[in-house]
């Protein structure tokens, strides 16, 4: 290798090796904050990667006794992705959990970024740090205590919710909001939007706050308004994490919140609210049917990073602004 390889140029930013040894060079010099990162990266590995090696099971008749190595595989290899598709339920699976994180995500996707903008907008510092304290206190508690105050608030017979709607609009009826396919799923995105979008608004307020304050001054003193600034200004600058943050929720639309569903829902409601998660409980740990739920988390899984790829494609090519 010669010494004209060493050269910083658009053609050795191409290799890789050079990259490498940059990259080994830096971590060497900084060697207090690589220590420092270890411990995530040892997390990463131990919880993360070394787990994947069981994605072997959706490919072999799994059992227990004879261990992941000792099971035989599947006659054919993708006979439990086959069972998979063929299950019943699994297409209403598919079908609800696209459709509830696809409405989670058209209402739940904008919710923080409002949020932040009318937070940014209050002067009287008080109010808005006590608005945002209420907003952030539901993120910390669990869907199973939540589940109980919705229970209890949502209750057809001695619900709070119920008794307001029947005494301000004089319905003689109750809404049955847990226990009806009709009401079912607006429930859902209205809870999960109450519980994360206080929390999910951190990430755009710690943006706003990097905004250059010369710039609103200068767009006052050439005469624009509040409206125009946030137009002109704030949105802009906020575009970049707000394309970050939509590839990354469309990586999770597969994922419509298991833990929400499976505290929320009951059998009246397995028509629109039985997910893809809740089916690989059912079926992995209820009836210990491990190939055919590590299949469906498999396929699942593929699919998600294939919409990855493309939406951070597509925000490259409309933008210029992605994940990598």
């Amino acid at each position: 290798m010669s010494a004209s390889d060493f050269r910083i140029g658009p053609r050795n930013r191409q290799n890789p090796l050079l990259r490498f040894l940059r990259s080994f060079v830096g971590y060497k010099r900084h060697l207090t904050l690589t220590l420092m990162f270890l411990p995530v990266v040892v997390y990463f590995v131990t919880f993360k990667y070394v787990p994947m090696g069981g994605i072997i099971i959706a490919f072999k008749d799994y059992k227990i006794k004879q261990g992941i190595l000792g099971s035989a595989w599947s006659q054919p290899l993708f006979a439990n992705f086959i069972k998979a598709f063929n299950t019943p339920t699994f297409a209403r699976s598919v079908t609800n959990t696209l459709a509830i994180s696809g409405l989670k995500l058209l209402f739940g996707f904008p919710a923080p970024i409002i949020l932040a903008l009318m937070l940014n907008e209050v002067v009287h510092e008080r109010f808005k740090k006590a608005i945002q304290t209420i907003t952030y206190l539901p993120h910390f508690l669990s869907w199973v205590v939540l589940a109980g105050m919705f229970q209890q608030l949502l209750s057809p017979n001695n619900g709070a919710v119920n008794a307001v709607l029947q005494r301000v609009f004089r319905m003689k009826d109750s809404i049955y909001f847990l226990g009806d396919n009709r009401y079912f799923r607006g429930t859902l995105i209205v809870t999960d939007i109450w519980k994360n979008v206080g929390w999910s608004s951190i990430l755009y307020l710690a943006t706003i706050a990097g905004i250059d304050p010369m710039l609103y001054e200068a767009a006052t003193v050439d005469g624009a308004t509040r409206l125009q600034c946030t137009r002109h200004i704030t949105l802009p600058s906020l575009a970049p994490t707000i394309v970050v943050m939509l590839i990354l929720s469309v990586g999770s639309i597969m994922d419509a919140g298991f833990d929400q569903v499976f505290n929320l829902y009951n059998t009246a409601v397995y028509q629109t609210g039985d997910i893809i998660d809740t089916y690989v409980y059912r079926y992995g740990l209820g009836d210990m049917k491990y190939s055919l739920a590590t299949a469906v988390g498999l396929f699942k899984n593929v699919i998600a990073f294939v919409l990855v790829v493309v939406t951070n494609m597509i925000a490259k090519r409309i933008s210029g602004s992605g994940i990598w």
